[in-house]
């Protein structure tokens, strides 16, 4: 098993603010505990900007962000992902501010015991694994979701039901899944690097069938229902990768099975800059509201550019 080194899109944002702005007050990011009778084992955080509360701007329809965790690392304990979140959501909460979003962070858990239910990136062992515990953590989220709308309703604050995400490696992943497995809940995602594929919006190519997560062929099987193709095609997505990004989940136990990888190299390539062009082609004639970019001379990492492009994309859905 890899362990993957994840640069989170948003803490490089943080670098990139203003020692003299003003420093965002703890007590205002909000733990909301686990709550298994509304459908969420974990707890999640929340952070609301102020103005957002401001009086005269209580009658605009606003938004949440929701980034899901991604520590990087595999820990049995929550305790280290959730010292994670609070870090992270954190350094968020200015940009929360900029953008005029609210952002939601849940604290998942990544185990070290089951190394291969990899569930910060929402992977097939996590969607159908028999462990409670580990299993159908986008469920979980809707209902974190749907919890944090509940509260912000009770102050009388207007929330678009449709979300903003965004994720970054394994956590770009988790939204590309959820967005697919949810087109109703999110509005657009901004999704970097998704682990050397996107999941691809068809249940076959050159007549091979395409199982979750490289496709939709066996979606009923694991999400329950058919994919959603009408309302997925709602959904504002930017993808985006490094022309020199070789970090690729496909090649790995705990993001693909061997026969899923085999797959994938035969019919999309060795790398995921070589499949890149691919994917985009598969969501273009699909009708997906999709946007690749790849960034000349980048590795797995995010440079200010493309800050920027993510910055504006959320900025036009927000």
């Amino acid at each position: 098993m890899k362990q993957i080194i994840i640069i989170c899109i948003f803490t490089l944002f943080a670098i990139s603010i203003s020692p003299a702005q003003t420093a965002v007050n703890p007590s205002e990011i909000i733990k909301v505990e686990a709550d298994s009778g509304k459908g969420f084992s974990y707890p999640y955080y929340l952070y609301v900007p102020p103005a957002l509360r401001e009086a005269e701007k209580r009658n605009l329809t606003r938004t949440i962000l929701v980034i899901p965790n991604n520590t990087g690392k595999i820990d049995d304990s929550l305790e280290v992902h959730e010292t994670d979140v609070k870090r992270r959501i954190a350094q968020n909460a200015t940009l929360a501010s900029k953008l005029g979003v609210a952002v939601l962070m849940p604290v998942f858990p990544r185990p070290k015991t089951d190394w291969k239910i990899y569930t910060h990136a929402l992977d097939r062992d996590s969607m159908l694994t028999g462990k409670k515990e580990f299993r159908r953590f986008d469920l979980q989220l809707v209902a974190m979701i749907d919890d944090a709308l509940e509260r912000l309703k009770k102050e009388n604050l207007k929330m678009d039901k449709r979300v903003l995400m965004t994720g970054f490696s394994a956590s770009g992943m988790f939204v590309n899944r959820f967005a697919f497995l949810h087109p109703t809940r999110v509005k657009a995602a901004a999704i970097g690097s998704p682990g050397g594929w996107a999941i691809a919006p068809v249940a076959e190519y050159k007549k091979k069938s395409l199982r979750y997560p490289i496709g939709a062929g066996d979606f009923k099987t694991v999400a329950g229902e058919k994919l959603d193709l009408k309302n997925l095609r709602k959904v504002s997505f930017f993808m985006f990768l490094g022309d020199q990004d070789d970090n690729d989940s496909v090649i790995f136990g705990d993001g693909y099975e061997t026969e899923d990888k085999d797959l994938v190299f035969e019919l999309f390539g060795k790398t995921p800059v070589e499949r890149w062009e691919i994917s985009k082609t598969l969501y273009r004639e699909s009708k997906l509201n999709a946007d690749f970019k790849l960034y000349p001379n980048i590795k797995h990492t995010v440079n200010n550019e493309m800050i920027g492009d993510i910055l504006a994309f959320l900025g036009k859905y927000k």
